[in-house]
């Protein structure tokens, strides 16, 4: 029984050739991606900007969004955002904290259940406080930036530092354009995005260390090999594993997208495009840096010297011992 192949065996494909495009692609995708940030900003989630969401399903028929919109806008005195998702008869409602401080949170929540108590079911009711929310952000922040310099601190000791460079250089550059898909998709921003950011570093990390150990591993196997080329052999070795392990995990994803609802959508999403960019940046970002660095320049062996020839003087040839005689009596 042949087993299924993804990517076929003993491939030869010169990737190093497309680090002269890869490297100004990814540097404007990253600089795009600062801009959006500090430009547009991230759609923070009642987690980070407190409010409250609200999960409402219609008893018959399907929501009506125009009128639900209207009600809300009188019962909140504020934005309110209404989005129907999944079935016509389930919506979303999200509305921020009441400006004026008489007003709390919860006791908007009772208005409206009295409200819209007897045409709307509420599946899910979320109430975050603005305090909350602070506190929320500033340990999400904290928990990635601890979490990324731990990791890298593990990989400046676990290999040379010319890897332990280029896997820095690569998460950064993950990193930002994850934040920078969260910006321009205007996907909420939660905790559960902070879940993502997390793993999408651990993937990276976990696909760029594959590649760095069969370099590490064709190093002492090719010593003489010119950089770029062992490069090429080591990355077309990991490929079959690397497309094998992103296609599935990318199923996976996918169902969860589809099938998981609105909780986790942003999450799912935001993996998805993580994966891409993760083996994208081990192949092209975080490979070629060990060309730019020098890799080779002290690790390969020098050629070996060849031994000096001996060299003899030339003897000159020695008359016979009986022709000497000869010459002395006479």
């Amino acid at each position: 029984m042949k087993l299924l192949r993804l990517a076929p065996e003993n491939t030869k494909f010169p990737f190093m050739r497309f680090r002269r495009v890869s490297y100004p692609f990814s540097a404007v995708m990253s600089i795009v991606s600062v801009v959006l940030f500090l430009t547009l900003g991230m759609n923070f989630g009642i987690d980070f900007a407190g409010g409250t969401l609200m999960e409402l399903r219609a008893k018959s028929g399907p929501a009506d969004i125009a009128s639900l919109r209207a009600d809300m806008r009188k019962l909140t005195a504020g934005d309110v955002e209404v989005q129907r998702f999944g079935d016509p008869s389930d919506v979303l409602v999200r509305f921020g904290v009441p400006k004026e401080k008489a007003v709390t949170q919860e006791a908007t929540v009772a208005n409206i259940k009295n409200a819209l108590g007897k045409t709307y079911d509420f599946r899910r009711v979320e109430v975050v406080g603005p305090r909350v929310s602070g506190e929320l952000v500033q340990s999400g922040t904290l928990g990635v930036v601890i979490a990324i310099i731990a990791v890298l601190c593990y990989l400046w000791f676990r290999f040379e530092w010319q890897f332990a460079i280029g896997a820095i250089i690569a998460t950064m550059h993950d990193l930002l354009l994850t934040v920078g898909f969260f910006a321009i998709t205007r996907l909420e921003f939660n905790t559960t995005s902070i879940a993502a950011i997390l793993t999408i570093v651990g993937y990276s990390l976990n696909e760029t260390v594959v590649v760095l150990d069969r370099i590490r591993e064709m190093l002492k196997k090719y010593r003489r090999m010119p950089t770029d080329q062992l490069i090429d052999v080591s990355v077309n070795a990991v490929l079959p594993r690397t497309i094998m392990t992103a296609t599935t995990v990318f199923l996976a994803l996918l169902s969860l997208v589809v099938f998981g609802g609105e909780v986790i959508r942003s999450f799912s999403l935001a993996m998805m495009w993580g994966i891409f960019v993760a083996t994208y940046s081990s192949v092209f970002i975080c490979s070629p840096m060990l060309i730019y660095l020098g890799l080779r320049s002290h690790g390969a062996e020098a050629p070996p010297t060849p031994a000096p020839k001996e060299t003899t003087k030339p003897t000159t040839p020695q008359r016979p011992v009986a022709v000497v005689k000869r010459q002395a009596r006479a």
